[in-house]
C-alpha cells in the first residue's frame, strides 16, 4: 500500500513543465522553504507510515484502523466522542472502522460506569499486542534516523514536529502527546 504514485503529467502548467520534462522543480520565491523538504517529509511519511501499513494489511485494515488503535492504546477508556474530536472524523467512518476493530477482537467497548450510554474503548490483549507491534516498527524506524544526529537534536526534531502543527491547536495537542521533556509551543 503506497501513498505515492509516479504517474507523467497530463497538461502541465507553468511550473508543472520542469517535472514532466524529468528536470527537478526549482523554487525561485526568495526565503522560501525548498521543494526538497516537502518531498523529504512526504517519503519519510510513506515509509514511516509503510511499515506498519503492510502489517494491518494481513488484517485488510488500513491507516484509519492504525490511528484508532493508537489513540486507544495510548487512552484506555477514552470515549468515542472524545475519539472523534482527535481524529477530526465523522461519525460514520469511526463507526465502520470501530465495528471491524471490534469484530477482530482488537478493541472492546464498554459502558461507562455512571452512565450507560457512553461506549468507553480499550484494547484487547490482542489489541495491545498489535499497537504495541505497530509502535515499535515506527520507534526504530525513528531511532534509525536520529543515530548520528548530534545531541540535542531529539528535542530539535521535537520542536519541528509540534511547530508544523497549527499554533491553534498545539495545546490540545499536547495534552494528548506523553514525552519526557517539557515541549515549549
Amino acid at each position: 500500500m503506497t501513498d505515492v504514485n509516479f504517474k507523467p503529467a497530463i497538461s502541465p502548467g507553468p511550473r508543472d513543465s520542469d517535472i514532466a520534462q524529468g528536470n527537478q522543480a526549482r523554487n525561485d520565491d526568495e526565503g522560501s522553504v525548498p521543494y526538497d523538504l516537502i518531498e523529504l517529509l512526504f517519503f519519510a511519511y510513506k515509509d514511516f507510515t509503510g511499515d506498519p501499513d503492510d502489517v494491518l494489511a494481513k488484517f485488510e485494515f488500513g491507516r484509519a484502523h492504525h490511528r484508532v488503535l493508537h489513540f486507544v492504546e495510548r487512552n484506555p477508556g477514552i470515549m468515542v466522542t472524545d475519539l472523534l474530536g482527535i481524529l477530526r472524523i465523522t461519525k460514520q467512518s469511526l463507526g465502520r472502522v470501530l465495528k471491524q476493530l471490534v469484530d477482530a477482537g482488537i478493541i472492546e467497548q464498554r459502558e461507562g460506569l455512571n452512565d450507560r450510554r457512553q461506549r468507553l474503548l480499550y484494547t484487547t490483549d490482542r489489541g495491545h499486542t498489535l499497537a504495541e507491534n505497530l509502535a515499535r516498527m515506527q520507534q526504530k524506524r525513528l531511532e534509525r534516523a536520529l543515530i548520528g544526529l548530534p545531541d540535542g537534536s531529539e528535542e530539535i526534531v521535537r520542536q519541528f514536529l509540534l511547530h508544523m502543527i497549527d499554533p491553534e491547536a498545539r495545546m490540545d495537542i499536547l495534552k494528548l502527546v506523553r514525552s519526557p521533556f517539557p515541549l515549549k509551543d
